[in-house]
Formats: C-alpha cells, structure tokens, sequence
C-alpha cells in the first residue's frame, strides 16, 4: 500500500470555490492515499488596498474577516485538527443552507462541535491577524499573489484551485486529482484555463 501523503490546503470559509474544492479533497481521500491538512488564508487579507472591486464584493471581504479570525482563535486554542471539522461545520451554514456570511453560522457551528462560545468574540478582535496574516502569507507565498483560494501544496508542489463545480465524487474524484498533480508537478507549467460557465453547484 503506497504511503499517505499529506496535502496541506488553505481557506477561506468565504469562497464557494474554495469549499467545492475542499469536499473533492475529501472525496479524494477515501480512493487515494491521501490525509488533508488544513490552513486559514483570507479573502479580505490578500485584497487589501485594492480600490478596483465592486461594492458587493467589499462588503463581503468585511465580512469575511469574522470566520477567519475565529478559526485562528480555534486553531491556536485547540490545535490544527480542529480546523477541518470548523470549516466543513461553517461551510455547511454558509454553502449549502445559504446563510449570510456572518456572525450566525459562526456561533451555530462552534456549536455544533461543542466549543466555547466566546470563541465567536475573535470576529471582531484584531488580536488574531497576526497569526492569520501569517498563515495567509506561507499559502499565498508557494503560488504568487496572482491567485487566491484554495491554496493546495503536497510533496514540494503548489497550486491554485482546482475551480470545479460540482465536485466530482468517487473514482472520478480520484482521476481528477491524478491529473492535477500530473499538471502541477510538470515543471515549467504555471497556467490552464477557461472562462467558468456555470456558478457553483452544491450537492
């Protein structure tokens, strides 16, 4: 049996792309040898001083910043493994029942695994951007400011995305991965793209 890799994948609770991303990692994991490991980076971070976004747009990097911080807080209260079970607790609020990026779906899922309530209180706190920043910035630093989330590095090769929607499931997950790490790990390679058709579907 091949020996199981560690892929280290950064987030934002934020990014629907993001999220599909990180549910084909979990489908990954289970027909290939592979343990996920999971990072905060921010949304609200890497756009900071931009004055080209559309008001819709800022208004949810100001947002944004409340989720993130939390899951610094929880991170450095409960350790790394805690992030994973956050983010999909989170993101199930946030994706897939639709709740506005916000204080709600924090508490909710703080609560659904049983944390500390004044956990929440990181999302208006600054104390936290310290270690976000710097999670942030050891993401972002493998791919280049270009990009943005999910960050994913396994074995010295880095990336941006994948952006897929819906997430493939099964084998078909397994194949994608194959591909992407293929791709990735060929060197020289740095760009494959076209122009999305379809917004994120959530199954």
């Amino acid at each position: 049996m091949s020996e199981t890799k560690t892929v280290d994948f950064w987030f934002d609770p934020a990014c629907p792309w993001a999220w599909l991303a990180s549910r084909w990692l979990l489908e990954v994991e289970k027909v290939r040898p592979v343990k996920a490991r999971w990072h905060v980076m921010s949304l609200a971070v890497l756009n900071e001083g931009r004055d080209d976004l559309p008001e819709r747009y800022r208004d949810l990097l100001r947002s944004a910043w409340g989720p993130v911080r939390v899951a610094i807080a929880a991170e450095q209260r409960f350790g790394p493994d805690i992030l994973g079970p956050l983010y999909t607790a989170m993101g199930t609020r946030i994706h897939l029942q639709g709740q506005e990026l916000g204080p709600e779906p924090v508490r909710e899922a703080l609560k659904e695994l049983d944390l500390p309530a004044d956990l929440a209180d990181a999302a208006e706190s600054s104390d936290y951007d310290e270690a976000l920043r710097a999670s942030h910035k050891d993401g972002i630093d493998r791919v280049g400011e270009e990009v943005g989330t999910p960050v994913i590095s396994v074995e010295g090769v880095s990336f941006f995305g994948p952006v897929v929607t819906p997430a493939p499931k099964g084998e078909a997950a397994g194949r994608l991965w194959d591909g992407v790490l293929l791709v990735a790990g060929t060197d020289g390679f740095f760009e494959l793209k076209r122009s999305r058709t379809r917004d994120p579907i959530f199954d």
